[in-house]
């Protein structure tokens, strides 16, 4: 599932430079995560970097893009050009 970034976004800076991906970019108000991109840092890290540095835990699952671990891992192999 690709992680989605709720409106208690304080834009602390904090999130956008630790994903990979770079699947998270400033939006009109708060920080968005761009779900083409987010593979919840499967490939990369054992936990999704971003939720880790969170000051007020904001980012959370997207209901609107659930994916498995299996589609995320491949998500991450087309993204590194390896599929």
């Amino acid at each position: 599932m690709s992680l989605l970034i709720n409106d208690q976004c304080i834009n602390c800076d904090v999130c956008e430079p630790e994903c990979p991906n770079n699947a998270i970019s400033m939006g009109a108000r708060i920080y968005v995560i761009d779900p083409g991109l987010c593979t919840e840092c499967v490939g990369h890290y054992d936990t999704p970097q971003c939720k880790e540095v969170c000051p007020v835990d904001c980012i959370v699952s997207d209901p609107d893009h659930a994916e498995s671990p299996e589609a995320l891992q491949q998500k991450f192999l087309r993204l590194i050009g390896q599929c």
